[in-house]
């Protein structure tokens, strides 16, 4: 299935589960329609593009409501998703829905903390974050769990807010202030965790983080994404303003480390 289909299946999707609609609001706000569906096709299309084994294991950490699990599983592929967000309760509706359009029984979904057994030693080929890294406390454990879960070659794939937006940061720090990690109660698990509270690093920080880590960020994969505001996206322009914001990171450095929303990048294993 590709992505454009996958989209307008989730778009029907919303239509009769509503529970969906706070995470997407692709039905709820009109004007911002096509920068929302132009930033989820991005993203998408960059965990898609950087998978290159097609009988990969992969695991889905922090799969959240499970959305690119069930795109991968619906195109093949092995995926194991943890969660510890109130997303889970919905998956099993998710399922019903889209057992319909393919085999997404490839997929597994399981509540668990990071730092609780059972621990992946080698078993991925590839490992997803989305939105997930700057969450993961203490961040330095964390990444090298991700790190130990990988095979010798494997690949963890990082979609993430850039930590040196100007307009980002100012926004969390009205709302957080300094205070970046905080403790949270998880009535599942029955245990208190520590959360990163929206902890967003730059491309440099993490750079710094992965190398202590014994990870190395490939220079290749780094792309720079989301630099104009909704109201810009139209039908008929937004592909072309993604093409623009590819060009305006390559060639202006000011440009993508202040005023780029968000980052990609892949990261191996260091030897």
């Amino acid at each position: 299935m590709d992505i454009e289909q996958f989209f307008e299946l989730l778009l029907k999707e919303l239509e009769v589960n509503t529970s969906l609609q706070n995470l997407y609001q692709f039905l709820k706000d009109k004007k911002s329609f096509y920068f929302r569906k132009a930033y989820f096709i991005q993203r998408l299309e960059y965990v898609k593009n950087n998978i290159a084994i097609q009988d990969a294991s992969i695991w889905d950490c922090g799969c959240g409501y499970g959305t690119t699990g069930i795109f991968l599983a619906l195109n093949g592929y092995n995926v194991y998703g943890t969660t510890v967000e109130y997303y889970y309760d919905h998956i099993p509706a998710r399922f019903e829905y889209w057992s319909k359009f393919g085999d997404i029984s490839s997929f597994r979904v399981n509540y668990q903390n990071l730092f609780d057994p059972p621990f992946y030693k080698e078993n991925f080929d590839y490992v997803i974050t989305q939105d997930v890294l700057h969450h993961l406390e203490p961040n330095d454990q964390s990444l090298q769990i991700l790190r130990d879960s990988l095979k010798d070659k494997g690949t963890l794939i990082v979609c993430e807010e850039n930590g040196n937006n100007l307009i980002n940061n100012f926004k969390l720090f009205l709302r957080r202030g300094n205070k970046r990690i905080i403790d949270i109660y998880d009535e599942k698990l029955n245990k208190q965790m520590k959360l990163g509270n929206e902890n967003i690093q730059s491309l440099v920080s993490w750079k710094i983080k992965f190398g202590k880590a014994g990870m190395v960020i490939d220079e290749k994969s780094i792309e720079y994404i989301r630099l104009y505001p909704p109201f810009f996206f139209r039908k008929y322009n937004y592909k072309r303003l993604l093409e623009r914001e590819s060009r305006i990171w390559k060639k202006n450095k000011t440009a993508r480390e202040f005023l780029f929303f968000g980052i990609n990048f892949t990261a191996g294993k260091a030897f």
